[in-house]
């Protein structure tokens, strides 16, 4: 017997995802980036995955599956990967130098300064003051070449 019985985790495949066509799967991969992306919904911080399937005339399951099997993500990574990448921009930007962390978290669509934090950490490696204060260090080095 194993010394702390624990067995491997076994990759499941959630059913659904065979549901949804590849036609419609690429549809609604195009409508989602639509919405998200183009019209800037991932700023509305109660844009949920069921507000978006309502506007799409879809259900939870679909988006769940397309976000999954086209993404390779869940929806909250998905909307922060975009929230993250428009605070990196605003964090860099000198019209923007003198807001808080905290207001460029909430401009971006984070209800909450930890899930901010959280998910700028996932994906960058670096809190978002650190990223001010390297790109700030950045900044003044090829000044001053």
């Amino acid at each position: 017997m194993a010394k702390y019985n624990i067995t491997e985790k076994k990759e499941k495949e959630a059913v659904y995802r065979s549901l949804v066509s590849p036609a419609l799967m690429d549809e609604l991969k195009e409508k989602i980036l639509n919405v998200i992306v183009m019209q800037k919904k991932y700023k509305d911080k109660n844009f949920s995955a069921k507000r978006l399937a309502e506007e799409l005339g879809t259900n939870t399951r679909y988006i769940s599956a397309v976000v999954n099997v086209k993404f390779h993500m869940n929806y909250t990574s998905f909307v922060n990967k975009y929230r993250i990448e428009e605070a990196m921009s605003i964090l860099v930007d000198k019209r923007y130098q003198d807001l808080r962390v905290e207001e460029v978290s909430d401009m971006v669509g984070f209800s909450n300064r930890q899930s901010f934090y959280a998910s700028f950490f996932r994906l960058t490696g670096i809190t978002p003051r650190e990223y001010r204060l390297q790109h700030a260090a950045m900044l003044a080095k090829s000044k001053k070449k």
